[in-house]
Order: structure tokens, then C-alpha cells, then sequence
């Protein structure tokens, strides 16, 4: 993992065309500007993992109901 410091508008580089820019700094919260391609898919970790948690919910269902579909 790397920790890296930035002050506001201040960047850094992922790669060659990823770019995370600080932008506002104030009572404890950090304003991100992120310019990425539009192929690269960018969410929060807690939507990610709220996503996650609806698909494992969604594949865990129980699957006697398509049993019934099927008479």
C-alpha cells in the first residue's frame, strides 16, 4: 500500500491517463477530482461492497421457486 501526502491542488498519476487532483481540504473530509478514460469504472468502496453484499444475497436465493416455474 502507498500513503502519499497532497496538498490541495496538488496530483497524482495512475499510470499514463489517471489522474486524482485534491481539490477542497476542510474539516476532516478530502474533495477528490478523479479524470479518468471513460472505460474505467470508478465507485465509492461502500457502494462497491453494498453491491457485492446484494449479489451474493441474490445468488444464495432459494432456487425450489425456478423448481416450481418449471411445472
Amino acid at each position: 500500500m502507498l500513503v502519499i501526502s497532497r496538498k490541495k491542488g496538488e496530483s497524482l498519476l495512475l499510470g499514463e491517463d489517471i489522474e486524482i487532483t485534491v481539490v477542497k481540504v476542510e474539516e476532516g473530509t478530502v474533495k477528490l477530482s478523479i479524470s479518468a478514460p471513460r472505460n474505467i469504472k470508478i465507485l465509492r468502496k461502500e457502494l462497491y461492497k453494498e453491491i457485492e453484499e446484494e449479489n451474493k444475497n441474490a445468488a444464495a436465493s432459494d432456487i425450489s421457486i425456478l423448481k416450481k416455474l418449471k411445472k
